[in-house]
């Protein structure tokens, strides 16, 4: 789906809640809440001074990315996911600031809690925005699905001083395109009875499945409208786009999506991973890295009570080419030192010579910790657990800096301005 933010407003804009009027929202069970710029909107409240300056949050080297950027730097043509070398090219004047990813976390950890007060029925989709099923809560709070929204948007700004949108609508997949259409700061609500006057007059990158390449698709046949894709036979369309794609954005177009919101998805994987400012052949280099994010990984694991038994790595080369590397463990783990130990060797022995452009290293086959522990008399675990919990507990009182492996205390991983030399072969 397009950015439902860069869709044409006028279209839908009569279904805009207003004040305290909004449409007629019975039978809306469905809401979808996403936070404004959320990045950069934390690290506004966070630092006032920054109020009224366009702000971009990413990596701030030549090869990052952004991660968020405010509705002002939004109307310079910056977006997410976004080269921050092109950003600072068209927003020149911007204040970009590098993520604080913990700090994130923790407001969202704050504004899910005000979701489930409202309703247990919550799937968060990331650290921003989520989908909530308030049928249950209609009758518990003797409020309409609109109100609830209002009152979503209320809390959240009360208790974390940051704004959010919230789509109303009878399906996730209307609530979450209505949501995105009434930002910043609003609610829009897409009544039962006009779900094709609402759907229907959009261009058909609205349709969630629908990229660049599909579009490009569907322009070649005359089908450039949500309404042109329902009027279209099925056999036709299939013809177009193959039987899955085309099935599903029939539907789509028809308003038809019955997902339910699911709110207990376990997380897969937690890891991490860095994009060199120049690439690296230095193994030695390369390995202080992993220890870097095999720390940070852990620690993740550690503060969720989570576990895992497979370890892998990913490397990507200077010329993008990219590969993965894993082991699986006998017993499930989440202390640095094992999964460091791990990740350097799939580095030693499975990764051949060259130009290292990005590497990462992510945990994978999650268990909670109770059900991952398992004594074993040859266990390296035993001791390097109780130390790096004192470390998070640490941390958590005076900051990440506060302790490190002895290794990374000088040893920030180089980032010189001049590519390094080859070496000799």
């Amino acid at each position: 789906m397009g950015r439902s933010g860069d869709l044409p407003r006028g279209l839908v804009d009569r279904f805009r809640a207003r004040g305290d009027t909004w449409p007629d929202d019975t039978g809306c069970a469905m809401l979808h809440v996403d936070m404004d710029a959320f990045y950069a909107s934390v690290e506004i409240r966070d630092n006032p001074e920054l109020a009224g300056k366009p702000v971009v949050v990413g990596g701030t080297a030549n090869r990052g990315v952004v991660a968020s950027a405010n509705y002002l730097a939004r109307e310079y043509g910056v977006r997410s996911a976004m080269p921050t070398s092109h950003a600072r090219r068209l927003a020149p004047h911007a204040v970009f600031v590098m993520p604080n990813f913990a700090r994130y976390q923790e407001i969202s950890r704050g504004v899910m809690a005000i979701f489930r007060d409202i309703t247990p029925l919550v799937e968060p989709l990331s650290l921003d925005e989520a989908f909530l099923d308030v049928s249950g809560a209609l009758r518990r709070l003797r409020l309409t699905p609109a109100a609830i929204a209002q009152l979503v948007r209320r809390q959240v700004e009360q208790a974390h001083g940051i704004t959010c949108s919230v789509g109303v609508a009878p399906t996730k997949f209307l609530a979450k395109l209505a949501s995105g259409m009434c930002k910043p700061d609003g609610v829009m609500v897409v009544p039962k009875t006009a779900v094709l006057e609402f759907l229907h007059p959009l261009p058909v990158s609205a349709l969630w499945g629908v990229g660049k390449r599909t579009a490009e698709q569907l322009d070649r046949v005359g089908l450039e409208t949500v309404a042109d894709v329902a009027a279209t036979p099925l056999p036709r369309l299939r013809r177009v786009l193959g039987v899955a794609l085309a099935e599903h954005l029939h539907a789509l177009a028809r308003g038809l999506d019955d997902r339910p919101v699911v709110p207990s998805t376990r997380e897969k994987s937690i890891g991490a991973e860095e994009t060199f400012e120049v690439d690296h052949f230095d193994r030695e280099l390369l390995r202080r890295e992993l220890l870097r994010l095999s720390e940070r990984s852990a620690a993740t694991l550690r503060s969720r009570g989570l576990r895992g038994r497979t370890v892998s790595i990913k490397v990507r080369f200077a010329d993008f080419t990219t590969i993965t590397r894993s082991k699986t463990l006998r017993v499930a783990t989440d202390v640095t030192q094992e999964v460091f130990r791990t990740a350097s060797a799939l580095l030693d022995e499975q990764v051949p010579p060259g130009a290292v452009r990005l590497i990462g290293v992510r945990i994978e086959q999650l268990v909670q910790g109770e059900d991952g522990e398992q004594l074993m008399f040859d266990a390296p675990e035993r001791g390097w657990r109780e130390a790096e919990q004192a470390a998070d507990q640490a941390r958590s009182r005076f900051g990440r800096a506060a302790v490190k492996p002895a290794s990374l205390l000088t040893t920030a991983v180089s980032q010189p301005n001049e590519p390094q030399p080859r070496p000799d072969r």
